[in-house]
């Protein structure tokens, strides 16, 4: 199943079976329309609905059907909240899914394999690809660096030129 974390699940939260989450979203604001989803528990997915939301000190509290009682909500501590690909939320052009990069073959403009995008860094600044092949690589993902991102066909192409001004090598 293709699936995305998009929380995990902290601790129950007041008496009504409400839990605490911590968002593994950059838009906190899509648990208000947050219906079908699914809890993962031991590589499975079990279905639920979230059928109520609410932001109590910057901190996200959700309610999931058939879980009302604080000792209901219990069993659901350090589980993650995902949906499926079709539930996920829609990305601006030129932006991607942290799951759709990694794995993607990486080659320069000039034909140079790079390897494969083995890890994202999120900074405040930009994200930044792990790359690794005969000598591991981190380059930020800036426009004018990424020529092509090609996720149907996992390739990302990086301008040989820029590359040469901002990837570092870790020998």
């Amino acid at each position: 199943m293709d699936v995305f974390r998009i929380a995990r699940i902290l601790k129950p939260h007041g008496i009504k079976g409400e839990v605490k989450v911590y968002p593994l979203t950059d838009d906190i604001t899509r648990f208000k329309k947050l219906g079908d989803a699914f809890i993962e528990r031991n590589g499975q997915y079990d279905p639920v609905m979230v059928d109520g939301s609410k932001y109590v000190s910057e901190a996200v509290v959700l309610h999931i059907e058939g879980y009302d009682t604080p000792e209901q909500a219990e069993k659901l501590r350090d589980l993650y909240l995902c949906v499926d690909r079709a539930h996920a939320v829609k990305l601006p052009e030129g932006t991607y899914f942290v799951k759709d990069i990694i794995g993607c073959r990486v080659v320069s403009t000039d034909g140079t394999e790079l390897g494969k995008v083995t890890d994202v860094l999120e900074t405040n600044a930009n994200d930044v690809y792990v790359i690794e092949g005969e000598r591991r690589l981190l380059v930020p993902a800036l426009k004018k660096l990424l020529d092509t991102v090609d996720i149907q066909n996992r390739l990302i192409k990086l301008d040989a030129q820029v590359l040469s001004e901002v990837g570092l090598f870790e020998d």
